[in-house]
């Protein structure tokens, strides 16, 4: 697959096209060889066609006057070295056997971390024990914000919703891949596919965003604090949470679409344990080009862009803290941050590294590292790096369950 994507070096076929203007060997100029057009004999031999078009190879399909015409044209003993003559029948079988072969992908397979029984039995239990704490602590979360009162503050409402978005992400990915753990034929179907896609980049791409919110809200907080209840109203907090949503949805549909409109004509081996945007981008058989910038500027948009909010939320509310004359009061306010900037730092450095790099970085085995990481870790440490630190979550804790305990 790498070679559709590498200028035209290997040794080429021609086929009678009926005069049409084509490409030469040459990127940079158009010409007519002789009614010539040249094609990638190696790509073409694996069943499928390839147009050097813009400097790389491109997927393209025979026209239908090459189809009508009985025979090809041209002298094999005046080729060039390293050409071989394609018989027009012979181009017209491989260009159905192209069409099938675009048209074929109903499923894909994931290869997941490793093929060996042993090790798959014992990273089933290992990842299957981490899911289900991972619902049980962002649960706990979720439960104790809404049983005690005092936590309905705009502060722990996007608390509240990150775990939600957290229980969501993880239910996205690891489920599917518990069952190809235990399924030896590995498969998600295509509209499974494009599905667990576009969800896990709408879930993705909301904590992103939430985040960055979060961040104002300790901004506000911190640096206006006699302006706090008034400037985070609740309508504003609902105000900004259908943004993030709405930011989240628009970013998704434009990976999503632009990655599934390749063709992609095998083998279809994922190599990753979910259908993420850069281990799908390896299967297609065209240029990916545009799909690379589109992923850089996106990755600019939906990272950088909160990152940088975040950041200089924190450089004013460092500069505030620093004013602050008691000790204790800048201790106070430096822990209620120290939650938030720990799970931004976990969750934003691999996904940067995963979104934003070239595609010529692409390691696959890196890749599934780095992606558990801040989809599964990263919401199994949540729950415990806003609980453990938090005073407020750990008095609500007791006083909700202590008094259960009382009543008993």
């Amino acid at each position: 697959m790498e070679a559709s994507r590498k200028p035209l070096q290997e040794s080429r076929s021609r086929v009678w096209t009926g005069g049409k203007e084509h490409f030469s060997g040459d990127a940079s100029a158009h010409s007519k060889l002789g009614h010539v057009y040249w094609l990638n004999s190696a790509v073409a031999s694996s069943g499928w066609f390839s147009c050097y078009t813009h400097g790389y190879l491109m997927p393209c399909l025979l026209g239908e006057e090459l189809a009508s015409r009985g025979r090809a044209y041209g002298q094999s003993g005046k080729d060039r070295p390293g050409e071989t003559f394609v018989s027009l029948e012979e181009a017209g079988t491989r260009q159905s056997l192209s069409k099938e072969n675009y048209s074929s992908v109903s499923e894909f397979i994931l290869l997941g971390f490793s093929s060996e029984s042993q090790v798959g039995k014992t990273l089933f239990t290992f990842f299957l024990l981490l899911y289900l704490t991972t619902l049980l602590g962002n649960g706990f979360i979720v439960t104790l914000i809404y049983l005690n009162s005092h936590l309905h503050t705009p502060m722990y409402f996007f608390l509240n919703i990150l775990s939600l978005v957290d229980m969501s992400y993880v239910t996205t990915t690891v489920p599917q891949m518990l069952v190809n753990m235990v399924d030896p034929r590995m498969t998600i179907s295509w509209g499974a596919c494009i599905a667990q896609m576009f969800i896990f980049l709408v879930l993705g791409i909301a904590e992103c965003v939430l985040y960055a919110i979060m961040a104002y809200d300790r901004y506000v907080a911190i640096c206006f604090p006699l302006h706090y209840t008034l400037l985070m109203s609740h309508p504003t907090c609902i105000k900004m949470v259908t943004v993030c949503w709405s930011i989240s949805i628009a970013g998704a549909l434009i990976y999503t679409v632009f990655t599934m409109h390749l063709p992609y004509c095998g083998p279809h081996k994922i190599n990753h344990f979910f259908c993420e945007v850069p281990a799908l981008l390896k299967l297609a058989c065209a240029d990916i080009s545009l799909n690379d910038w589109l992923d850089f500027i996106l990755g600019f948009i939906l990272l950088l862009v909160p990152l940088f909010l975040i950041l200089a939320s924190y450089i004013h509310i460092f500069a505030t803290i620093l004013r602050i004359r008691s000790s204790q009061g800048r201790l106070k306010s430096f822990s209620t941050c120290a939650s938030h900037i720990t799970a931004v730092t976990m969750f934003y450095g691999p996904a940067m590294i995963m979104y934003m790099r070239p595609g010529s970085w692409y390691d696959p085995e890196r890749d599934k590292k780095l992606s558990l990481f801040y989809n599964v870790v990263s919401a199994f440490l949540n729950p415990i790096i806003y609980s453990f630190r938090n005073k407020d979550v750990k008095g609500a804790f007791l006083k909700v369950f202590g008094n259960r305990g009382t009543a008993h």
